[in-house]
């Protein structure tokens, strides 16, 4: 089974948050954050585009070369056990291979590494992490969280995926959570404490299906948002 003692870093394309999390025009055109984003060139290619993104991350309290150690350390095992694990994801559609994907993801690292200093001298990398971030409520009109909560559910405990949802519906209008999966592409056991602590906030809640699969079964994210004034 797919499986790692902590959080590593490890960076998702453009293209793959706007399927990840059914991003539209509408959607980039508010302002957004990602809560986890790590090494992802999202912020990057969105800014390049005219969008509003800030990012934040316990990954930018450290300097760019930092980083890029770390993920030199940590990319070689998240690969191995991909390869070891390959029946867990789904091959053909958005990669052909473990050695295609380990050089999409490295293209999509470099991709951040390029634009970290100016974005964090521009305040769009911010050092901060779940479930307590440095934002005033409602400073956005979505909040995003890819690949952290859910996927390390072994990891970080129940109450942390309720405090966290929590803390990002406080900041943002909507929250989309993606994956619903854990690492080793089973069912997270947080999604429905987390739907229920959401709902308590007031919150809508639904579960859609999303135009994007690559961990086995994971073509789902939590949507969370406020109701609409009648």
């Amino acid at each position: 089974m797919f499986t790692l003692d902590e959080v590593v870093p490890w960076g998702r394309a453009f293209d793959e948050y706007r399927r990840m999390f059914a991003l539209s025009d509408a959607d980039l055109a508010g302002r957004i954050v990602g809560c986890g984003d790590g090494p992802a060139a999202f912020n990057a290619e969105a800014t390049r585009r005219g969008a509003r993104v800030v990012s934040c991350d316990p990954l930018y309290r450290w300097t760019r070369s930092e980083i890029a150690e770390r993920i030199a350390a940590t990319a070689p095992e998240v690969i191995e056990q991909t390869r070891r694990n390959a029946d867990d994801f789904v091959w053909g559609t958005l990669f052909a291979s473990v050695d295609e994907l380990g050089e999409r993801r490295q293209r999509a690292m470099a991709e951040f590494l390029a634009d970290y200093d100016d974005g964090k001298a521009a305040g769009r990398y911010v050092d901060a992490s779940l479930p307590a971030l440095p934002f005033a409520s409602r400073s956005f009109d979505l909040a995003v969280c890819s690949h952290l909560l859910f996927l390390y559910s072994v990891q970080l405990d129940e109450a942390f995926h309720r405090a966290a949802v929590i803390e990002m519906a406080r900041i943002a209008a909507e929250i989309r959570v993606f994956p619903l999966l854990a690492l080793g592409a089973t069912p997270s056991p947080h999604v429905e404490p987390c739907a229920a602590a959401l709902r308590e906030c007031g919150l809508e809640v639904t579960i859609e299906p999303v135009d994007y699969e690559f961990q086995r079964g994971g073509n789902r994210m939590l949507r969370a948002r406020r109701p609409r004034p009648a």
